[in-house]
């Protein structure tokens, strides 16, 4: 039986799939160069219209008077406390219906996936027209009924509940996508069955074999979460609330400085956030 030798290279060629690496390494980098300043230029631009004025040149007073400046903190606590709360209620609502449609009824999953997506149909503007609109009519309804009481209780102006449940329904088609993305990685009637063969209880089987294994859909779910509650203004504008984002709109006429270094703040508070959620999630999974 006769074999046959390998044949060298041509010296002073790149072998072919070398090349495609690194063709596909520039192209990479280009893309990300151009992503850079997209997003850079225009963050630059806004840190220097916030430092720079003609009359006293280079100043960072903006930033310095943004923590004096009336109703900084509480619109800020406020956006937090609201995301926080939407973020526990929209899991607590969508976690276990999946998991429950997925292992006891998953011809349902393209119903609770249209159900679930239905909010990115409705525009914004007619979503609130209609929350309003049953607001004032609840009111006038509910008036002799006890039902008056809560229904004004989740209109308070120092946490209003009714941003929250109006975020959940905002909010859930990406939280749903995320969890979604999230199952599909496990197998997720092999664990249940797992555990519960083992003699672990429903909420053990949630917080200790579900819960861990989806960590960055969680926290991915939680970031998207967080970042529609900090910048939503339409909802909140015309129910009449003045969370982060009204607040911003409202400063902007009078001091334009001061609402465009509270903007870039956030956008970096963002980024912070995007940061810490992404490098807890890789730590723990490499641990």
């Amino acid at each position: 039986m006769t074999t046959l030798a390998p044949v060298a290279p041509v010296p002073g060629t790149v072998p072919s799939g070398q090349a495609r690496t690194g063709g596909s390494r520039l192209w990479r980098r280009f893309v990300l160069a151009l992503a850079g300043i997209y997003f850079l230029v225009p963050l630059g631009a806004s840190f220097w219209f916030t430092i720079y004025n003609e009359t006293t040149g280079v100043s960072f007073a903006p930033y310095a008077e943004l923590w004096t400046a009336e109703g900084f903190l509480s619109s800020l606590l406020l956006s937090l406390g609201l995301a926080v709360a939407t973020i526990v209620l929209v899991l607590l609502l969508t976690l276990p219906a999946m998991i429950t449609v997925r292992l006891a009824a998953p011809r349902l999953r393209p119903v609770m996936e249209v159900v679930c997506t239905l909010p990115l149909v409705v525009p914004p503007i007619t979503f609130v027209a209609g929350i309003s609109r049953s607001l004032q009519v609840g009111g006038e309804v509910l008036a002799p009924t006890p039902f008056w009481a809560t229904l004004i209780a989740i209109q308070d102006q120092d946490f209003p509940l009714v941003l929250v449940f109006v975020y959940v329904i905002l909010v859930l088609p990406f939280v749903y996508r995320s969890l979604d993305a999230g199952l599909r990685t496990m197998d997720v009637r092999t664990l249940v069955e797992a555990a519960r063969n083992l003699g672990a209880s429903w909420p053990y089987v949630m917080f200790r074999v579900i819960v861990p294994n989806l960590r960055s859909a969680l926290a991915s779910a939680s970031f998207l979460t967080l970042a529609l509650v900090l910048g939503e203004y339409t909802v909140a504008s015309i129910l009449g609330y003045q969370p982060f984002a009204v607040w911003i709109v409202t400063i902007s006429g009078s001091k334009g400085q001061l609402s465009v270094a509270v903007s870039v703040l956030s956008l970096l508070l963002t980024w912070l956030l995007l940061l810490t959620i992404s490098g807890g999630t890789r730590g723990r999974r490499s641990a």
